[in-house]
């Protein structure tokens, strides 16, 4: 383990720059497995395990062994340094451009997906209730409007997000995806 990893890809400190990742670096300091660290923060392995997979993939954390436990090999991991500093470029880059064309990227809409898995994988489902709903359907866009298309989602779900994105009440993750459909027969390649 470094002492310091000075960070200069924009990648490396958006995948930093998140609450529960620094939460979960901070357990990585001594080498742990997804499970201990999910016990730890009252966390499900399969939340903490997405977290790690993402700081793995910036450089952050290593995984430093692997055991078998009841027939499956489960990772160790460690964070890569023991504090992380952030070149002064990336200041002021994080979070505005970048996030608006990762919005539009289909990797990020994969991320999106993995996220709303576990995050689901996470409830409670033996509780008298669990308010939700999914929605799914096929809109026909002409490529000279596609923009405007997603402008309007936009305004739409901002709209939402100012009504109801106060403090109080309980908390609800919405999560939309909008992505190429082609039906099958479709003879595009």
């Amino acid at each position: 383990m470094r002492d310091i990893l000075y960070l200069e890809q924009i990648e490396q400190a958006e995948a930093l720059l998140k609450p529960q990742r620094i939460e979960v670096l901070r357990q990585l300091a001594e080498p742990r497995t997804c499970t201990e660290v999910a016990a730890v923060l009252d966390q499900t392995p399969q939340r903490v395990y997405y977290h790690v997979k993402r700081l793995v993939e910036a450089g952050l954390v290593d995984q430093v062994s692997e055991r078998r436990v009841r027939g499956i090999t489960e990772g160790i991991y460690q964070a890569s340094a023991r504090s992380y500093w952030l070149a002064p470029s990336l200041v002021g880059r994080i979070g505005g451009l970048r996030r608006r064309q990762d919005e539009l990227s289909l990797g990020y809409l994969l991320d999106l997906m993995e996220e709303v898995q576990a995050d689901i994988a996470a409830l409670d489902r033996a509780a008298p209730e669990l308010p939700s709903i999914a929605v799914s359907g096929e809109v026909r866009v002409p490529p000279e409007r596609r923009l405007q298309f997603l402008a309007d989602l936009r305004t739409a779900l901002q709209d939402l997000f100012t009504r109801y994105g106060g403090a109080e009440g309980d908390a609800f993750k919405l999560a939309v995806a909008c992505y190429p459909h082609y039906p099958q027969g479709d003879d595009r390649e």
